[in-house]
């Protein structure tokens, strides 16, 4: 998402950059993409056809003609139309991408699966246990893959912070004792151009879907939450049923430990705190990933003492790593930190090269129903104050 929008526009148009990123060769068996929902799903148009090797862009669907009609001027050799079900009858479109409301992705999805597709659905996978149950059941029973897109995974420092512990760094992804993830961001600009966040789901799904998964991505099944929430004073003037700012403790099946916060109502401090972190305490270090910014903070480094001894893992030495400038171009197509150039094609990439390898990739179709269980579970905790257990609702969508 990005805040830079003028009050009420519809949509934002493409900003070029001023640096063409290069598309690298594209696989012989690319996956054909249609994409349904052309406001951030245009976004992944254009990735598609500047950035994927694996995946490719066939098809765009809307209900709303102004966004077609924006999309075709950019992208004009590709299929548009208003029709779902017109997109999904094309055997070109072997990936459904689904940019809808959140109310309305497990209808899309599984009417995607039924007509055969494999599809990637931006998050949250679905904002209710029974739409979960749903898209949970005609997975399984088609046998089609899906990934879930939770950008900040695909995000350069975030890779980067996990390809690290995946090493070993840091006494690796076992030696990881306690995470802290957040996701801040003022969102009246969003309840203009998409006034159902104000009624038809809860910022737990919207927007503390990244901190969650995050952790999650790092602490795997997550055992038992404790909530607190509260409504902004700007969410209270939009309207929201729901709540829009929480602090959630978290308690993994295994014992560690996490907390993720989360405020959409909040004037901004970037200087101070980026929009969204990932801090992840191991045993042998400590590690920061940071967005917008595109920093990677970590413990230890090969710089040389006075006395010549190199520091190693594990000690106070600070590293900062910035990619802003060698990536602003891939990620955000131009210094506008906004949109989501780079982390749509990277994962529209990881999913379409595990279906031509047959490969699992992850966050895939049973962790993404986990997901929407714990924060379903935060929903509640906040609600009644007291702690959630997740396995009742994992059994209810059928997955304990």
């Amino acid at each position: 998402m990005t805040s830079e929008r003028a009050p009420g526009a519809g949509f934002i148009e493409h900003i070029p950059g001023a640096a063409p990123v290069v598309r690298p060769e594209r696989h012989p068996r690319a996956k054909g993409v249609g994409v349904l929902g052309l406001h951030e799903g245009r976004t992944l148009l254009i990735a598609l056809e500047s950035r994927c090797a694996f995946a490719r862009a066939v098809a765009g669907c809307d209900t709303n003609t102004a966004k077609i009609e924006s999309s075709r001027r950019e992208l004009p050799g590709l299929f548009y139309t208003d029709d779902y079900e017109a997109m999904l009858a094309r055997p070109d479109v072997e990936i459904v991408a689904v940019y809808t409301p959140d109310h309305l992705h497990a209808d899309h999805v599984e009417r995607a699966f039924e007509a055969g597709k494999d599809v990637l659905c931006t998050k949250p996978l679905t904002n209710s246990l029974e739409g979960a149950r749903r898209i949970l059941e005609s997975g399984r029973r088609t046998g089609r893959r899906l990934l879930v897109g939770q950008s900040t995974r695909f995000f350069e420092p975030f890779r980067r912070q996990r390809a690290a512990l995946e090493r070993g760094e840091f006494g690796g992804l076992d030696g990881v004792e306690m995470v802290d993830a957040h996701y801040i961001h003022r969102m009246d600009w969003y309840y203009r151009k998409s006034p159902w966040a104000a009624t038809e789901t809860d910022w737990v799904f919207l927007g503390l879907s990244h901190p969650v998964d995050l952790v999650r991505w790092y602490l795997g099944r997550i055992r038992t939450v404790h909530a607190l929430g509260i409504v902004s004073a700007m969410g209270r003037s939009f309207g929201v049923q729901g709540r829009d700012a929480y602090i959630v403790n978290m308690l993994a099946e295994d014992g560690r430990i996490a907390r993720v916060m989360g405020h959409y109502g909040c004037h901004e401090l970037p200087t101070a705190r980026n929009c969204i972190e990932c801090l992840v305490f191991a045993s042998g270090g400590t590690s920061l990933a940071q967005y917008h910014d595109m920093r990677y903070l970590h413990t230890g480094g090969a710089a040389p003492s006075e006395g010549g001894a190199a520091f190693r893992p594990g000690t106070h030495a600070e590293i900062v790593e910035d990619y802003l400038y060698a990536g602003r171009h891939y990620y955000f197509n131009s210094e506008v930190h906004g949109m989501h150039y780079g982390e749509f094609a990277n994962y529209a990439d990881h999913l379409a090269s595990g279906l031509i390898a047959g490969e699992p990739r992850s966050p895939g179709l049973e962790e993404g129903v986990e997901t929407v269980c714990v924060m379903e579970a935060i929903r509640r905790s906040a609600e009644s104050g007291g702690p959630v257990e997740i396995g009742p609702l994992l059994e209810r969508v059928g997955l304990a």
